[in-house]
C-alpha cells in the first residue's frame, strides 16, 4: 500500500522517513484552520514539531481504506486528558508522493485541546497560520 511508509514514518516520529513520503508542494489541511499550508517543510514542522509532541505516545492507526490515489487512515490517541479518534486523508500524485494531508478530528472537546496545545507549539516555532 502507498501509506505503508507514511505509517511507518509517523510511528517512527522520522521527520526523514517523513519526508520521503511528501511532494515537494505537498499541502496539508487542519481541522481547526480554513485555508491549508503549503509546502513539505511546513508539513513536515506541522507533523514532527507539532502533532507528534502534541498526541500522547498512545497514537495509533485503527483502520486503512486506500485506493490508487487516495488513503484513509483513522486513528486514535489522546491530548492530555482526552481521547480522541481521526482520520488522515492523504492524496497520492502519479510518483506515489503525497500532495495533500487532510486531518479531522473528534469529538470537539478533544478537537478543542488539541487545536489549543498545537497553537501554543505554532507559537513557540514562528509558525502562522496561512491566510484565506
Amino acid at each position: 500500500m502507498k501509506s505503508d511508509a507514511f505509517v511507518e514514518a509517523v510511528h517512527a516520529k522520522s521527520r526523514e522517513q517523513l519526508e520521503a513520503c511528501f511532494a515537494p508542494d505537498a499541502r496539508f489541511l487542519s481541522p481547526v484552520v480554513f485555508a491549508p499550508y503549503e509546502g513539505r517543510d511546513v508539513v513536515l514542522t506541522i507533523l514532527v514539531e507539532g502533532a507528534m509532541k502534541v498526541f500522547s505516545d498512545d497514537f495509533h492507526y485503527v483502520h486503512r481504506f486506500e485506493n490508487d490515489d487516495a488513503a484513509a487512515l483513522i486513528f486514535k490517541a489522546s491530548v492530555e486528558d482526552r481521547e480522541v479518534d481521526g482520520l488522515d486523508l492523504l492524496t497520492f500524485n502519479s510518483e506515489g508522493l503525497i500532495t495533500e494531508l487532510k486531518v479531522m478530528v473528534r469529538p470537539m472537546s478533544g478537537l478543542d485541546k488539541l487545536a489549543t496545545a498545537m497553537a501554543e507549539r505554532f507559537e513557540a516555532l514562528g509558525l502562522v497560520a496561512p491566510k484565506v
